[in-house]
């Protein structure tokens, strides 16, 4: 390595170091007026280009990536903002489908950081981790610039950071229960929290809900006036079919149809996710557009290289380990479900690492008809269960004999392959690596050096 580029990576580093020492995103101070008083000095770089905003529960990271993937199909420069990361910061802002690199990274912080401070000086609580990296996001898309930002919340709505930016296009996947240490414990609260997304005269468009979520939803497009397309209703999937390496979906749109369409990804959730997206982009043409629908081969064509890491991500083959994100009962229930069905495993054994603050027996339950064995351990997050409360946990609910406690995850994925191949039978084996984003970075890392 060069000394030029090592010094860039030092100052990246360093930089990141500054960033992680400001609260971190479960320290919350529910308020938008940081972030608007910052961006409000450096000339509201977030009203200079046109937003997608996304809240939800599960299924918003997949679902922003789709989107980012169809419109720059359609020959638009995109900017999108999602987490949490898995490996690196950088991943949370994305140009033209690519991460940041670390010069612009820190040519971002650069240039944002003193006003920032000079916000930090004045308030009584300083700008978290999370906002700073919003507030740059912001600026980056603005000076590319970009002709549509997809934007992720990172966590609720109304008060969330990123709430500063008005969407075109309010989209809304699934609703559940989760960060309640956070949020409000019912569906309905937490509904009301993440509809504060949905603005005057926008377009809402919202994943298949709970009918509580739907309801409250559904009160907030009518008292600011916004447009409502519903899953089910006004577009959804309509056929579906397990293919090599993922499906084929069949989606009617808001203003066409799309049939036979290839996503490689796994489970009836992403087929779900795909049709979201696509009408998430029907609404945001619609206003500049006369034709009917998109051009189904563009449809196509972004949809069948989209990525989602960590999402049912199939890293190794022989035995074949799959590692995957979710980290809630809805999203576990959906990780199982896709398991069954795009896979034939006659031997798969679980390697699960899960964060202290989550329903860890909602988590578990939907497991145990599906795993063999389970190797538990922590991932490398502070917030990370032991593995040794995690084991006790466990036992309770596959009974001792089948679960295995490992302290380290790199040993519990050695542990959990060995017992993959404990019957000298490759095709029918798998090791199945969940129960939180920190723990399928974890993996990655670990698998695939990423």
């Amino acid at each position: 390595m060069s000394s030029s580029k090592q010094s860039v990576h030092e100052r990246y580093t360093a930089i990141i170091a500054e960033i992680m020492g400001r609260r971190v995103e479960t320290d919350i101070d529910p308020t938008t007026e940081r972030v608007r008083e910052v961006l409000d000095l450096i000339g509201d770089p977030q009203r200079s280009y046109r937003v997608i905003h996304l809240t939800g529960t599960n299924g918003k990271t997949s679902t922003a990536r789709m989107i980012d993937a169809l419109l720059r199909e359609r020959h638009l420069r995109v900017g999108r903002y999602t987490s949490p990361h898995l490996r690196t910061a950088r991943e949370r802002i994305v140009l033209d489908g690519e991460s940041v690199s670390e010069e612009a990274f820190i040519a971002a912080y650069e240039d944002v950081i003193p006003y920032i401070r000079m916000i930090d000086e004045r308030s009584d609580v300083p700008l978290s981790f999370f906002e700073v990296i919003t507030v740059m996001a912001f600026a980056v898309f603005a000076d590319a610039p970009v002709d549509v930002a997809v934007v992720e919340v990172g966590l609720g709505g109304t008060w969330d950071a990123t709430n500063v930016a008005d969407g075109d296009v309010a989209v809304v996947t699934p609703i559940g229960i989760d960060h309640t240490d956070f949020l409000p414990d019912t569906v309905e609260g937490i509904a009301e929290e993440k509809s504060g997304i949905i603005k005057p005269g926008a377009i809402a468009v919202l994943a298949q809900q709970q009918l509580p979520a739907a309801e409250v939803l559904m009160r907030r497009a009518a008292e600011v006036g916004a447009t409502v397309a519903r899953e089910g209703l006004e577009f959804g999937v309509t056929h579906r079919e397990v293919a090599m390496g993922g499906q084929l979906v069949t989606v009617k749109g808001l203003r066409g149809g799309y049939e036979n369409v290839f996503l490689p990804l796994y489970g009836e959730h992403q087929a779900s996710n795909a049709a979201v997206a696509i009408a998430a982009v029907e609404a945001f043409a619609a206003p500049a557009e006369g034709d009917d629908e998109l051009d189904p081969e563009l449809i196509g064509q972004a949809l069948g290289g989209v990525e989602s890491p960590g999402r049912m991500e199939v890293v190794r083959r022989g035995p074949t380990v799959i590692v995957d994100a979710a980290h809630n009962p809805a999203g576990i229930a959906a990780t199982v479900a896709a398991v069954e069905e795009s896979f034939d495993f006659t031997r798969l054994v679980g390697v699960l690492a899960v964060m202290e603050d989550k329903d860890v027996e909602g988590i578990l339950e939907p497991l145990e008809p599906l795993l063999t064995e389970v190797v538990v351990t922590r991932n490398s997050s502070p917030r990370s269960l032991t593995a040794e409360d995690l084991g006790d946990i466990a036992e309770g609910i596959f009974g001792s004999e089948r679960v295995h406690v490992a302290p380290r995850l790199d040993d519990a994925i050695d542990q959990a392959v060995a017992l993959a191949e404990d019957t000298g039978e490759f095709s029918g084996t798998g090791v199945l690596i969940t129960g939180s984003v920190v723990t399928a970075g974890d993996a990655g890392h670990l698998l695939k050096g990423d």
